[in-house]
């Protein structure tokens, strides 16, 4: 089978088989026998022999879930398995003995003698790949139990070793294996050789390994947790590896292809495998071919496969998690049922009137693929054609197919270029039909009217295309559409190719800025030869401040001129200029967003921490004895720490922006860093907010970037000299930590791996270089200022100070002179605590700090029963309560127009 992409007859319509070449012939004029047929057919050269299966991968995180349950199961319910493992010795005590005898040698030879006969059975038929997946599984499984086994044995909770052990029947001072040394293997290897999908072997297997459990319960040399345990990590050490090594492609060959059509009344002659157009939707939508016959016209024929419809699967799974209201088709469909939507919607939408690919046949290619025949429909994809050829006719014409679909409640869902297919006449028919949906509601009809509106807009821009959908679908029903436009709302496709179009507009923007700038230069060099013995005399700083304004303003309108607006916009503004009442507002979609996921799941982990903190502390006796002035000090301190950062910042500002403004923008940010991560939050608040001051976009994004450099190396000499200073303490030869030492040697050697990793040192040279090439002119200009700098310094200083006073007073507020600890420590165990949360992907850093800032203070000899309460109580002074007024003053800064 030739591997090639569209046929160049597709170009030209709907050809018979007179149309075509001869290509039922040999070369030499001989026709071609059934025989030679599959035998110069042959597979697709490029398929991978193994591919990792996402039902794998399900079968796995399945797996360790259900572990972990067992295992909480048995570490908190302890009466319950106590009282389990009575009943069940209590019932089987009763078992006469030589049916136990019989059922132990019985299973004891049979769990052996089974793998080595399915082992020889696959042998034969030379399949030994899958036995050496099934003894890597075994391996891997071994290691596993033995790890079990010791961790039980040494460093697991009381209640779980109960759970999993009980004294040996033949020593009453040794106890049972946790985990059965040569069941989990054995489960291990048969899961992963693929014996449980022989009904036959499937049958041998478990009534082997019931009678395993039953003989050793029985008998006493296991608890039921510790057979439910033994089978758990076997299934799941066996898809581990099958996810891992991939299992063996079972995609069907062209012969099958070839022997499926005549199964079903077709005498193939030619098939040829047609690239999949745009990959980028998940990969599920089926391989291609197309298929000449001896007689009758040419054959379009879909093959769906396991391998090809597990392809999207964890995006599929995302969107139906993510989107409230609509999703895309179930994550996990059979290939029955996928064979089944497929037909269902090319028959629906033949009958609603609309132009859609003519389903002939579908069959099943074996027992991991099926297929779907369709007459051929020739042409070409919209995404193919020349601008000249979108006509506003072929405009029309698209939109009144999927009209058709609409008036039967038919969702398309990917109308997208490469699914609107265009005939020699000019006719259009909708394809990939697969992914759309029958009795559809409002929503997804919405969407589809959204969706083809920006497809056509991305191809003939946002006029004609609205001005073709008024034409057919009227004003009412494109203004309906307006709050489902959004990049949520699109495919995937559409989606990367307007984010695209968004990074070339931003770089034809700065091209736009840099050019005014650059002719700006040599007339403000000329005034300012012309007019420099006149400043110096008269020391005119308003004629400074006068060129400055000028040059600003210059800039600006070039930005003005080179602003583009998106394509989205763009639709918006042609619609709403025929219903202006029309809504505007994007509808909700998000159920839930990536970033609310992690805030979640780092709360969860953090929550869970401090409860293992506070669950030994008795917290009636702490609070009646907290010393409350030094709570208030704590307070003074976190409120103070608001004005050090506003200085902080305008320290690298050389433009005039009002103080108090400022100081409020720091508090709003107390509430912007609960919904983003640290690093992104401040980061985008204050920028924006020296822009709505009247700073240019550059030298605010410039000034920001200027101070975060600044502080970080504030930050890194401060971690370096208190790390010092712990370190000599209690040393009268001031000789460094250790840990200091160890950091160092550390970061020295990642300083010699990215330098010595070629694709490393390009990375950092490259991020180093755009960030120097605005923060080192923004640095010179503060230069220039020795009162902005001193400023800037002193903020980042007190600032730093605030934060450490705040959290050494939060320890005196539960402490005594027996518990306290040196300001220096206090500053390591803060700074470190802050890096990190500044690093963690969760907004304000939770979970990440606090669990920092708790180890740490009990790294330096703080009790465990002050350092707890000591970093809730600085968390919620400095992350918490400050929430409410960082709401309001973000709200108060917006409606000033100040944010």
């Amino acid at each position: 089978m030739k591997q090639q992409g569209a046929h160049p007859e597709d170009t030209e319509g709907t050809p018979d088989a007179s149309s075509r070449p001869d290509t039922a012939k040999q070369p030499g004029g001989a026709h071609r026998d059934v025989a030679h047929i599959d035998e110069v057919e042959g597979d697709e050269p490029l398929l991978p022999a193994r591919v990792h299966r996402p039902s794998d991968l399900m079968r796995l995180v399945g797996g360790v879930l259900a572990v972990v349950v067992l295992l909480a199961i048995a570490a908190f319910a302890h009466g319950t398995t106590s009282g389990l493992e009575q009943d069940i010795n209590k019932g089987t005590g009763q078992a006469p003995d030589l049916l136990i005898k019989i059922a132990g040698l019985a299973s004891s030879i049979a769990i052996l003698l089974v793998p080595v006969a399915f082992a020889i059975e696959r042998l034969i038929k030379r399949d030994g790949l899958r036995i050496a997946d099934g003894v890597l599984a075994a391996v891997l499984a071994h290691g596993v139990t033995l790890a079990t086994d010791l961790w039980v044995a040494r460093a697991a909770p009381d209640s779980i070793q109960d759970a999993l052990t009980q004294p040996s029947p033949g020593d009453i001072h040794a106890l049972t294996d946790p985990v059965h040394g040569y069941l989990a293997p054995v489960i291990a290897y048969m899961t992963a050789v693929g014996m449980s999908r022989r009904p036959r072997w499937r049958a041998v297997l478990w009534v082997v390994l019931l009678l395993d459990a039953f003989s050793m319960l029985v008998t006493g040399y296991t608890t039921p947790f510790s057979i439910i345990l033994t089978v758990l990590i076997g299934w799941t050490v066996a898809y581990g590896t099958l996810y891992a090594v991939g299992s063996p492609n079972v995609r069907p060959t062209g012969r099958t292809l070839m022997a499926g059509l005549r199964t079903v009344g077709f005498r193939p002659v030619t098939a040829s495998r047609e690239e999949a157009a745009d990959a980028a939707e998940g990969g599920d939508r089926g391989r291609r071919y197309f298929v000449t016959l001896e007689d009758g016209r040419p054959l379009d024929v879909t093959v769906v496969d396991r391998e090809q419809q597990a392809q999207g699967f964890f995006y599929r799974a995302w969107r139906n998690l993510a989107l409230r209201g609509f999703a895309t088709r179930r994550s996990l469909q059979s290939l029955r049922q996928a064979l089944e939507q497929e037909a269902l919607l090319a028959y629906a939408a033949i009958a609603a009137g609309a132009n859609a690919p003519k389903l002939i046949a579908t069959s099943e290619l074996g027992p991991d693929a099926v297929m779907l025949v369709y007459e051929h429909t020739g042409g070409r994809t919209l995404d193919s054609l020349d601008d000249e050829e979108i006509t506003d006719e072929l405009l029309r014409d698209t939109w009144h197919q999927v009209m058709a679909l609409q008036s039967r409640r038919i969702a398309h869902r990917r109308l997208v270029g490469d699914a609107i297919l265009v005939d020699r006449s000019g006719t259009v028919i909708l394809t990939d039909l697969r992914g759309g949906e029958i009795a559809a509601g409002d929503l997804l009809l919405r969407m589809d009217v959204s969706q083809l509106l920006v497809t056509l807009g991305l191809r003939v821009g946002a006029e004609r295309a609205v001005a073709s959908a008024l034409s057919v679908l009227g004003p009412d029903a494109v203004a309906d559409c307006l709050p489902m436009l959004q990049p949520i709302a699109l495919s995937r496709s559409t989606r990367a190719t307007l984010r695209r179009l968004a990074r070339e507009r931003a770089e034809r923007e700065r091209e736009a800025v840099l050019e005014a700038s650059r002719h700006s230069r040599p007339a403000r060099a000329h005034d300012a030869d012309v007019s420099r013995p006149v400043v110096l005399e008269k020391a005119d700083k308003k004629a400074v401040r006068a060129e400055q304004r000028a040059e600003k303003r210059a800039i600006d309108e070039a930005l003005d001129e080179a602003r583009e607006e998106d394509l989205l916009s763009q639709i918006r503004q042609e619609v709403l200029r025929i219903r202006p009442q029309a809504p505007v507002e994007p509808a909700r979609l998000e159920r839930v967003r990536p970033r609310t996921l992690i805030s979640l799941i780092a709360g969860a982990i953090g929550a869970y921490f401090l409860l293992t903190q506070l669950t030994h502390i008795e917290f009636g006796p702490l609070i009646s004895n907290a010393e409350w002035g030094w709570v208030a000090a704590a307070v003074l301190f976190s409120a103070l720490s608001y004005v050090a950062a506003a200085m902080a910042l305008l320290g690298f500002v050389p433009e005039r922006v009002p103080f108090p403004r400022t100081v409020a923008a720091q508090v709003a940010g107390s509430f912007v860093k609960i919904v983003a991560p640290a690093a992104v939050g401040g980061v985008a608040l204050n920028t924006r907010f020296l822009q709505r001051a009247g700073v240019r976009p550059g030298l605010a994004v410039a000034s920001v970037g200027a101070s975060q450099l600044f502080g970080l190396g504030c930050h890194i000499l401060m971690l370096l000299a208190f790390g010092y200073l712990t370190g000599t303490e209690k040393t009268p030869s001031l000789s460094p930590s250790r840990t200091v030492i160890g950091g160092l040697l550390t970061v020295a050697v990642l300083v010699l791996v990215v330098t010595s990793v070629p694709f490393l040192r390009k990375f950092v040279v490259t991020r180093v270089r755009s960030l120097f090439a605005g923060v080192v002119p923004r640095m010179l200009d503060v230069l220039q200022r020795p009162q902005k700098l001193v400023t800037g310094i002193g903020g980042m200083l007190l600032l730093t100070a605030c934060f450490v006073m705040c959290l050494d007073a939060s320890i005196r507020a539960f402490g005594d002179e027996s518990t306290s600890v040196s300001i220096a420590s206090v500053a390591v165990v803060f700074l470190a605590g802050n890096a990190l949360g500044s690093a963690a992907p969760t907004p304000g850093g939770v979970g990440a700090v606090e669990a920092t800032l708790t180890v740490g203070l009990i790294a330096v000899g703080l009790p465990k029963e002050v350092a707890a309460p000591a970093v809730l109580l600085f968390r919620l002074l400095t992350l918490w309560l400050p929430v409410l007024p960082g709401w309001l003053a973000f709200n108060h800064l917006t409606r000033k127009a100040a944010l």
